[in-house]
């Protein structure tokens, strides 16, 4: 009885070192990391509802009107990772904007990534992100009509919450962030869907992203769903890793191609 109190205490200790550690580490990495975003953004757009949101900000060469496009980051938080794929989609002739929807923080540390993810307030987003649409609608050269939306992983979240937010949006794509599938609620997306997942993706179950065509289907909502096979989750990495080809640059060219479609 002795032993087992002895090792089950040692377990006690453990875990609780290992809480410690992760919770310290969290506010370690925020110390360390208060001025990353100041090298990731362009941009301050006035918010009439709070602080200015920062945003990288990519234009493509001529004066338009040119179609626009949204692009949220993953749960890490804006990175040049994003930045490089916003300048790409620039130079296909969209004005690209990614914003900051952590207001200042961003990470390489999944610890804090998680909890940045967790305690963000979506309404928060959603408010942020009205503020990026309505300053992109008054730019001179974005067609205001032919305004899109789209991210990866918490960025897929997001878009999609925000499709289903702001009904002006031409249309919304989803790399494999998590999913709606009631058919009341996806019948207010104003535009068609792009949805792209990875058939070996242990975060969003294979059953979810049919279902999430279902209903999109049910709705009305044209919708272009693709599943690709032996990918896991946040497939699509950095546009160097897409020009290489295979199945990250297979996911970026019906991106292309679905944004032609329906933006151009």
């Amino acid at each position: 009885m002795r032993i087992f109190k002895r090792i089950l205490l040692g377990i006690v200790v453990v875990v609780l070192a290992l809480v410690l550690f992760v919770v310290g580490s969290i506010g370690v990495d925020a110390l360390i990391g208060r001025n990353r975003v100041a090298a990731l953004v362009n941009t301050q757009v006035d918010n009439p509802n709070g602080p200015p949101v920062g945003a990288f900000v990519a234009q493509p060469a001529g004066a338009g009107p040119h179609p626009a496009v949204i692009m949220i980051h993953e749960f890490w938080g804006l990175k040049q990772e994003i930045n490089d794929k916003a300048t790409a989609l620039a130079a296909e002739g969209y004005v690209v904007v990614a914003p900051d929807t952590y207001r200042g923080t961003t990470t390489g540390w999944l610890p804090r990534a998680i909890y940045l993810s967790a305690t963000t307030p979506e309404e928060r987003v959603l408010a942020d992100l009205d503020t990026i649409f309505a300053w992109l609608a008054a730019q001179p050269n974005v067609d205001p009509q032919r305004i899109a939306v789209m991210g990866f992983c918490y960025g897929g979240r997001q878009a999609l919450r925000y499709g289903l937010h702001n009904n002006q949006l031409a249309a919304t794509s989803v790399f494999y962030g998590s999913l709606v599938s009631d058919p009341a609620q996806l019948s207010k997306l104003s535009g068609p869907v792009l949805g792209v997942f990875g058939g070996a993706d242990n975060s969003i179950p294979l059953a979810e992203v049919e279902a999430f065509e279902a209903g999109l289907n049910t709705a009305g909502i044209p919708n272009q769903i693709s599943i690709y096979p032996g990918q896991p989750h946040a497939f699509v990495t950095s546009i160097e890793a897409i020009r290489q080809g295979g199945a990250q640059g297979e996911a970026w060219a019906e991106l292309l191609a679905f944004l032609q479609t329906n933006l151009k």
